[in-house]
């Protein structure tokens, strides 16, 4: 997969057949979904095709840009990816320097963000894994830094996904949470992405990033920012803060 156009020109159907054998698993088996993660309207060849139609933002975000650089990613530094998608996030920290596990609980993304980690220089630095934010196939300990764009409303256990992050970041390792503010009427995909919302049967969780900021301090984090804000020119919701 060198390159969006490469991609492109695969054709929609060719790869929404490969997501749909992704998500068989092998011998046609189902593949589990962990912690409830994975509705049905993600899966298979319907989840991929919808993927594709929202390619160029998925590839490239000014949001992920713009947490990998209040991150202040460094070279040699391990951070975590959580929700990492086709990786807009995680390259840019590969590009920086860092060892990143991207985690991904759904097979159709792993699938592009595997072909996508072929074409970067420093590909060895990128590793790919089956995850949740609920069960984050890490050590204790081992993250100078990790992020989540976009994908706090899919946690189905607010409280397990912090203790998780507890557990893997070191002292004074670093945390951003953003989930984009879609039901805000001046977010720029506001109309596309709400009307989404409401046709989803299983419900988006509200992230209330007071709510979120005091289990954060609970947990052990020193809370620098829980609020609405924009985050690359988009209302969002945005948690920022500090293992202690």
């Amino acid at each position: 997969m060198p390159s969006p156009r490469t991609l492109a020109n695969e054709g929609w159907v060719a790869l929404a057949r490969r997501g749909q054998r992704l998500d068989n698993g092998p011998m046609g088996k189902s593949v589990s979904y962990q912690q409830g993660h994975g509705h049905q309207d993600d899966r298979g060849w319907r989840g991929a095709t919808r993927y594709l139609r929202f390619f160029g933002s998925m590839w490239m975000s000014p949001v992920n840009r713009e947490v990998i650089r209040l991150l202040d990613i460094r070279p040699a530094e391990d951070v975590l990816d959580i929700g990492a998608g086709m990786g807009p996030g995680a390259v840019l920290a590969v590009k920086a320097g860092a060892r990143v596990v991207a985690v991904d609980p759904t097979p159709f993304m792993r699938f592009v963000l595997g072909g996508r980690r072929l074409w970067q220089p420093s590909r060895d630095r990128l590793e790919i894994l089956d995850g949740t934010a609920e069960q984050l196939p890490v050590p204790d300990a081992s993250v100078d830094a990790a992020w989540a764009v976009n994908a706090m409303h899919h946690w189905s256990d607010l409280d397990a996904g912090i203790g998780e992050l507890a557990r893997v970041l070191r002292p004074g390792g670093r945390l951003i949470l953003v989930d984009e503010d879609f039901d805000d009427p001046s977010h720029q995909d506001h109309k596309r992405f709400s009307a989404r919302r409401r046709g989803h049967d299983v419900e988006f969780a509200d992230v209330d990033p007071a709510e979120v900021g005091s289990k954060l301090l609970a947990a052990g984090f020193v809370v620098e920012e829980a609020r609405n804000t924009l985050v690359a020119g988009r209302p969002a919701k945005l948690l920022r803060g500090t293992k202690s």
